[in-house]
């Protein structure tokens, strides 16, 4: 997959004068970030076998490669106008032969606000220049063939691969408004079709209830503990502090054991700039072998508090359903 990322985009992003700025990413969350690169550079025949042969001059070729290509992802945003400083969490950077050309693979993690597709970009296009360097006494006419992004991960698109799936997932959208009609239900769709990118999952089950406790912790109860059980129920709805805003009481009222980390890590990784996420009162539970998660009545504030968790939950069902070994 190309990068549909516009280079020009950035530069329209102008002060009143006209003169270029970064983009301001202070809004965004803070979440786990990953880009793939890849790039191809034709050695020809004569440096493919001196390569094989390590009897380049300058020494192992592909070696220095690596090196220039994690020393180049270090110092993108010496490189590339505009591009934000990165605290670069990982960079494995594979180079080797195929045929008569070297493929360069990049992959590039960050804990941060902002992507790192140019982190990886660079990295591929570091190691394809030092490719070029070590070779060019043999063959002056070396040529870099390709370089783009391959995968991406992270920020608003959330995960695009779960290391596991195949959960069984229901979803309870509690709404004076909407059970009585007078709203539409946007929720519910959106979340189904966050579950099922998120987590490739299947929603068993979809419900409409209105703002009382007793309703909601009944519904709660019969989905956990009924056959063919889900692994995760997701509420939206019903956590702020309004008077009729009593879905983690209702959550309470059933569950077995709380999990209150699981949604400070949300409300964390969507600071700085968001602190109305504080105000949800959402909690998060075990009853059996189903997790209870609330999040948000806001539609996009439903998909995001998913999205912000939407890394750690595999693991955490796993657990549940006993088949990884808890990690504290």
């Amino acid at each position: 997959m190309a990068s549909t990322e516009d280079p020009a985009a950035k530069l329209s992003h102008l002060d009143a004068d006209g003169r270029a700025r970064m983009v301001d990413v202070g809004g965004k969350p803070v979440t786990d970030r990953r880009a793939v690169a890849e790039g191809r550079v034709r050695v020809g025949a004569e440096v493919a076998a001196a390569i094989r042969s390590n009897s380049l001059k300058k020494g192992d070729l592909l070696q220095v490669a690596r090196l220039g290509g994690i020393q180049a992802a270090k110092r993108t945003s010496d490189l590339v106008l505009l591009c934000h400083p990165l605290p670069l969490s990982h960079i494995d950077i594979d180079a080797r032969l195929d045929d008569d050309d070297v493929l360069l693979t990049a992959s590039v993690r960050t804990a941060g606000q902002t992507g790192v597709e140019m982190e990886a970009l660079a990295a591929v296009a570091g190691a394809a220049l030092n490719v070029v360097d070590m070779g060019k006494s043999l063959n002056p006419a070396i040529e870099i063939v390709s370089l783009r992004v391959v995968e991406k991960t992270g920020g608003k698109s959330g995960p695009t691969t779960c290391r596991a799936a195949g959960f069984r997932v229901a979803i309870l959208t509690i709404s004076d408004s909407r059970t009585a009609g007078a709203a539409e239900d946007t929720a519910t769709p959106l979340l189904v079709e966050a579950v099922q990118k998120f987590f490739s999952s299947e929603v068993i089950a979809t419900q409409l209830v209105a703002d009382d406790r007793k309703a909601i912790a009944d519904q709660l109860r019969d989905w956990a503990t009924g056959d063919g059980a889900p692994t995760l129920i997701l509420t939206t709805g019903g956590t702020g502090v309004g008077p009729r805003d009593v879905t983690p009481e209702a959550t309470l009222d059933v569950v077995e054991r709380t999990h209150p980390s699981l949604l400070e890590l949300a409300r964390a990784r969507c600071l700085p700039g968001k602190p109305h996420a504080y105000l949800s009162r959402g909690v998060a539970g075990v009853l059996g072998k189903t997790l209870i998660v609330n999040l948000p009545g806001s539609p996009k504030g439903a998909v995001d508090t998913l999205r912000l968790i939407a890394d750690v939950l595999p693991h955490t069902l796993e657990t549940l359903r006993g088949e990884e070994q808890s990690h504290p």
